[in-house]
């Protein structure tokens, strides 16, 4: 490999959001937010699209492992802290801010390496959708599974629409998306959303045979493969993901979202019946 193209990452550089380590053939990604939850601030979705590029270029990596730190969540999906200050009410901002998730998102999905996610708690809306941008999730026996944006004033439009249909079926898609519960790991396994349920304490080794299983196989052959599994992904989510930033945006506006946050802050449940009395008095 050129000295051009040996890493897109300099050796001093210092991230803060995550911690990326490189093991012999194997990357490991690691979102380092356990105080918040492992949730995606802008930074730490520029940090994580950075080190997934470097290890697509690095042709020493062969395979690239994404989990949280802790026992407590993988990822609970966007900042809303971050998100209430910076973007809602700002659609502007908002859709410069959904250019960057889509594009960690188009970064996960061409890397041409197997990408595995090592799912070590929670997975929650938008960190359910990286879960569902890796080629493969081994899980931890304690975790659970769910997408919230209906019942919080948001969609799942980066991923989950797209690819849960492909992945669960989409009657199973509906469910999850509109019923917004907890999916119980096992049920989770049994609808293909992980492949692999380990005790927490076997979840390393578990991780590291299907990344040594991967490691055997031939790199071109399964970059291709990889590119050619894609196929449906890509079609969907190239006919949607621009109609879901500039509506999204928009969206954030809305009485739904405000109630939404509101409800999240003060820590109560949303009051939909006002909600929609609300819309039926415009």
């Amino acid at each position: 490999m050129s000295k051009k193209f040996q890493s897109y990452i300099s050796k001093n550089h210092k991230f803060r959001n995550i911690i990326y380590k490189k093991n012999g053939y194997k990357s490991v990604i690691t979102i380092n937010r356990e105080s918040k939850l492992n949730c995606l601030n802008l930074e730490t979705i520029s940090e994580l699209t950075a080190a997934f590029k470097d290890s697509s270029w690095d042709d020493n990596i062969a395979v690239i492992i994404l989990t949280g730190a802790g026992k407590r969540a993988f990822s609970t999906g966007a900042d809303l802290d971050e998100q209430q200050k910076y973007f809602l009410g700002n659609p502007d901002d908002y859709y410069k801010w959904m250019y960057e998730f889509i594009q960690l998102h188009e970064v996960m999905r061409n890397t041409g390496k197997p990408t595995i996610a090592r799912l070590n708690g929670m997975v929650v809306g938008g960190g359910n959708e990286l879960n569902l941008s890796c080629d493969l999730a081994v899980a931890a026996d304690h975790i659970i599974i769910k997408q919230v944006g209906a019942a919080r004033g948001s969609v799942a439009a980066a991923g989950a629409t797209q690819f849960l249909p492909l992945i669960v079926g989409e009657r199973r898609a509906r469910e999850i998306l509109f019923l917004c519960e907890d999916i119980p790991v096992m049920k989770a396994l049994e609808w293909g959303l992980v492949n692999q349920v380990v005790p927490y304490n076997e979840l390393d080794k578990a991780v590291d045979i299907l990344a040594e299983k991967l490691f055997n196989k031939l790199p071109e052959c399964l970059r291709y493969t990889k590119q050619q599994l894609n196929f449906w992904r890509d079609l969907s989510w190239h006919t949607t993901i621009g109609n879901a930033r500039d509506w999204l945006s928009i969206h954030n506006l809305s009485k739904e979202v405000s109630e939404g946050i509101s409800a999240f802050n003060q820590k109560r449940k949303i009051n939909y019946k006002k909600v929609r009395s609300s819309k039926n008095k415009n």
